[in-house]
């Protein structure tokens, strides 16, 4: 059972999260908080996917901070997260795209690394020089790598944290040689940094910052780990040879989505999340310094940084997935508000035609995953339709004259962004916060 201790302590109306999880989200650990409804979380994260990654003890795919309780929530409800501030506080990292070599897992490289010497699961492990054979197990000496770096970089930031630039493999084996310095890895984070392989196979490669959160949401109802929070990595639970296997119903049942990779979770945006946990459990992690639609390298720019919430529950609000409100210029050119001139014309054309009235219209985007993108399409359609209380059809299209079909993440996270009835998002008390975004 959960613990609930902490609920008889004060609410905080300000909370600096200290610690992170072994990368699995269990609602029977202690939360910490609460934090109370309209109050402020504040976190350091750590890096996620490539550090946790080569990180054998570490159970799954980021290393995020440990669950908050929000004052007031219960599982049926709702959680909006107004993302004050992102801030990156890494002065380098490095990725790239993976493979896992054979022998190196039990099923799931991301949850049950082994060492193929000793046959030790989730060994213990240190660093000894540089490269992708610089992980030892603590037990044998041997090489415990559950994933390689195809073709890598390393990259280093600007003081303004705007810009950054690739570097060439000598200066990335000298950054190895501090790694935990240049990642500015949190003192209680238990990851071996990704530095420590020194990538360096596209050298002088300039590139745009722009941060933004892969992991941002609520805990799950049952113990998974949190980079399978999301039905396309959560799918490769189902029927799992480990200990965090699960049925396909279970996944369905438990998961949240809180592992989105959606660009558009960054500074400004506003996210309502579902709650399955009392407390909510609001986690956050795998910063990322910038990314293009779909994450299609598998990684990206994984940093350090500071994070800046502020909670507020919504009662009664059983969705199934996460719903956005991404900042104006996150949304695609379709999906915009319209402006002055554009309502003038159309009124004038009503005038012309009879029509008798114009609806209100707000953007929304909904998520949906799936294990294949084509049926994360389906999923977040279906949600929209049933969060709007219109059929599929109607918001096919919806998205398809005032919208957009968005990738988080290949091979399947999406978003449905549209211009929604502001009377149907009212219907759902939403409407105010599309209201607050967008200035209407």
């Amino acid at each position: 059972m959960p613990d609930d201790s902490h609920t008889e302590r004060k609410p905080q109306r300000s909370l600096v999260v200290q610690g992170f999880t072994n990368c699995l989200l269990d609602p029977s650990a202690p939360m910490l908080g609460p934090v109370e409804n309209g109050g402020t979380i504040i976190a350091n994260t750590a890096p996620g996917c490539w550090g946790p990654m080569i990180t054998p003890s570490l159970r799954g795919g980021h290393e995020v901070t440990r669950p908050v309780h929000v004052e007031g929530a219960e599982p049926g409800d709702g959680v909006v997260i107004r993302i004050r501030d992102i801030t990156v506080t890494s002065i380098a990292t490095a990725s790239g795209h993976d493979s896992s070599p054979e022998g190196f897992c039990l099923g799931d490289p991301y949850v049950a690394a082994r060492c193929p010497a000793c046959d030790t699961v989730w060994p213990e492990t240190h660093v000894e020089g540089v490269g992708q054979d610089s992980v030892k197990c603590d037990r044998c000496g041997n090489a415990v790598k559950p994933f390689e770096i195809v073709h890598g970089y390393t990259v280093t930031f600007d003081d303004t944290r705007e810009v950054g630039l690739t570097l060439p493999a000598a200066v990335a084996q000298e950054m190895a040689g501090r790694a935990d310095h240049y990642s500015a890895l949190p003192d209680e984070s238990r990851q071996h940094s990704i530095l420590n392989y020194a990538p360096a196979d596209m050298p002088g490669v300039m590139v745009r910052m722009r941060p933004f959160l892969g992991q941002l949401g609520t805990c799950p109802s049952t113990t998974m780990p949190d980079s399978h929070n999301a039905d396309d990595f959560g799918a490769f639970l189902v029927g799992a040879p480990h200990e965090y296997a699960l049925t396909a119903e279970q996944l369905a049942e438990h998961k949240t989505d809180g592992h989105m990779d959606i660009d558009a979770v960054r500074a400004g945006a506003i996210l309502v999340a579902p709650v399955k946990v009392v407390g909510a459990g609001i986690y956050m992690g795998d910063m990322h310094a910038g990314q293009g639609a779909g994450e299609i390298a598998g990684h990206t720019m994984d940093v350090s940084g500071s994070v800046t919430l502020q909670v507020e529950v919504l009662k009664n609000y059983p969705i199934d997935g996460p719903v956005l409100f991404p900042l104006l210029e996150d949304l695609p050119p379709m999906a915009r508000p319209f402006s002055a001139i554009e309502k003038a014309k159309a009124a004038r054309l009503a005038a012309q035609w009879g029509v008798g009235e114009i609806e209100d219209v707000a953007p929304v985007s909904v998520i949906g995953t799936a294990a294949g993108m084509n049926e994360a399409i389906v999923n977040g359609l279906t949600r929209a339709a049933a969060l709007l209380d219109m059929s599929v059809a109607e918001v096919r299209n919806r998205a398809t004259i005032n919208g957009a079909i968005e990738i988080g993440r290949d091979p399947g996270v999406i978003h449905v962004t549209f211009l929604a009835p502001l009377a149907r998002l009212d219907a759902v008390g939403l409407g105010d916060y599309a209201r607050e975004q967008y200035d209407l």
